[in-house]
């Protein structure tokens, strides 16, 4: 059983709750016979990658011919100004944040989402006001979880782009629709099951919250080990402009299920080159396997087809939403 404490250090096998988690977010794993020569140069290369099966995913790949995947290029001057765009509600219980672990993909940050929580937060409710509403939601989505995508270097990292422009790193905050499903399993291939906000990180100056993950990253070097986090607020790590773009898309990880409505923040924040230079020491692989450095943990661009995404913040030569299908949100 997770202990309550600040910081605590605990390399070891997972808790047993995280074999949940692995079918829903699989564990990687050595490129295949076939698949070819897996290289950063590849994964810094923007362009269609449609049907592109990750080398270090595994698990059966999912039906192709989707018409919403993600990751998409996010053309600034195409996106629509929806004047109907709220801004976005956010509110999160630190004491939520249970441990942060090695998913043998990324390091992903687990919250308490339960009932249990909000017992114990005193606000005893199907759904608790913890978590985000508004902007283009229906209805209100608890934080699940939150991890981090990242390159072999500063040149690229990130799964979105903006004007074919890619980012170091991308955060992604993975909230479930508590409303309309009553277990995040069924909300991850639901009908706008998910919402999830991605920011872009950009190198600048040291990012003083985010240290406090940083400090705990040796503890989980290797595949399937985690480490217990004291109470953290995510919202330290939201841009202080909370202009967004929002589009229907999909997981960028198996199953890819296009479940999700994606609310990117337009401002990136800062963090210092040594900051990410630390995510690059974790591994893919297990302990007593070949050393695998993780990054370049990103998937593709995928094509935006006939969707479109809408901004909430008006741009010069930025267009308008006016028909009531571009404004609509999502339940």
């Amino acid at each position: 059983m997770l202990r309550a404490m600040v910081l605590g250090r605990v390399a070891c096998r997972p808790p047993r709750t995280l074999s949940l988690v692995r079918k829903m977010w699989e564990s990687p794993r050595s490129p295949a016979a076939g698949q070819g020569q897996w290289s950063p140069q590849h994964y810094c290369t923007l362009g269609d990658g449609s049907g592109t099966w990750h080398p270090f995913w595994t698990g059966p790949a999912p039906v192709p011919g989707g018409t919403r995947q993600s990751p998409v290029n996010i053309q600034s001057r195409d996106a629509l100004y929806d004047p109907q765009l709220e801004p976005l509600s956010i509110s999160y219980h630190p004491a939520s944040c249970r441990y942060v672990w090695n998913t043998g993909y990324f390091f992903q940050v687990e919250f308490d989402d339960a009932a249990a929580a909000a017992e114990r937060s005193g606000d005893w409710s199907p759904c608790p006001s913890v978590g985000i509403s508004g902007g283009p939601l229906e209805n209100h989505y608890r934080l699940r979880q939150f991890h981090f995508h990242w390159g072999a270097g500063n040149e690229c990292g990130s799964e979105h782009t903006v004007d074919d422009h890619m980012f170091p790193a991308e955060l992604h905050l993975v909230h479930w629709n508590c409303v309309k499903y009553a277990h995040y399993q069924e909300a991850v291939t639901g009908e706008n099951g998910l919402a999830v906000i991605g920011v872009f990180l950009k190198l600048g100056a040291r990012h003083q919250a985010l240290q406090k993950l940083v400090d705990i990253l040796p503890e989980i070097k290797h595949k399937d080990t985690w480490s217990a986090v004291g109470p953290f607020d995510p919202t330290c790590l939201l841009p202080d402009c909370r202009d967004y773009w929002t589009y229907a898309g999909s997981l960028t990880t198996p199953p890819l299920a296009e479940s999700v409505t994606w609310i990117i923040q337009k401002q990136p924040v800062e963090v210092a080159p040594s900051q990410l230079s630390a995510f690059r020491k974790l591994l893919f692989s297990a302990q007593g396997g070949e050393e695998e450095m993780m990054a370049n943990n990103r998937r593709p661009l995928q094509p935006l087809l006939d969707r479109k995404v809408r901004a909430s913040f008006r741009t010069p030569e930025g267009a308008e939403a006016t028909s009531s299908a571009q404004a609509g949100r999502t339940n």
